[in-house]
């Protein structure tokens, strides 16, 4: 159970000024996928925080990175990749970009960063809303819940700015965004006597 959200701020990072050439003649060409290596090394050995008392730490992943143009003897004037952050309240949404450029400064390498941000970090604080979540799951089974701050993007963040109280309870996820995604019936059959039940106390 979660009452609170991580960020999610995704980014495009596009060597701009490669020179396609043969594999043969490097001196020829300016490969991308050289320039960006090192780059990408040190991205993903940044201790970028510790978390703190509600968020854990901040995390960095590549999802995507492209370059060529299928020939095995042409190296790339070109290179895409993207990346994703999923960040605590240590960071604000400029702080990380500024952080981000700054590692790609500090490299030779042409490039643009693209950024997109999903929703900034935001915290529920202990109140009616998180006291009747937490009854109701241990009502239904036996087990009290554990607040956390892990877990995928949600529409909690679109919520959350508005002022209203955002708890987020649902099934397991142990497959999501897998080739088998799925969840047991039983869980879902659960969860409704548990979001009657929160309705239930909220209107007591």
């Amino acid at each position: 159970m979660t009452g609170a959200y991580w960020a999610n701020r995704r980014a495009n990072a596009r060597s701009a000024r490669g020179v396609q050439g043969h594999v043969a003649y490097p001196q020829l060409a300016d490969n991308p996928i050289r320039r960006f290596a090192p780059v990408l090394a040190e991205l993903h050995t940044i201790e970028w925080d510790n978390g703190n008392e509600f968020f854990p730490p901040t995390s960095f992943q590549v999802v995507d990175v492209r370059a060529g143009i299928g020939a095995p003897n042409v190296t790339p004037g070109e290179l895409s990749a993207r990346f994703n952050f999923r960040y605590s309240t240590e960071w604000t949404h400029e702080s990380l970009k500024d952080k981000v450029q700054s590692v790609f400064d500090a490299h030779d390498i042409e490039y643009e960063l693209d950024w997109h941000l999903s929703g900034e970090p935001f915290l529920t604080q202990p109140g009616r809303l998180i006291d009747a979540v937490s009854q109701a799951v241990l009502e239904k089974t036996g087990t009290a819940p554990e607040l956390s701050t892990g877990g995928g993007t949600s529409d909690g963040r679109f919520i959350s700015p508005a002022g209203a109280d955002v708890v987020e309870l649902g099934p397991v996820n142990a497959s999501i965004h897998k080739v088998d995604e799925h969840v047991k019936v039983d869980d879902v059959i659960a969860l409704t006597g548990m979001y009657r039940r929160i309705m239930e106390l909220m209107l007591l």
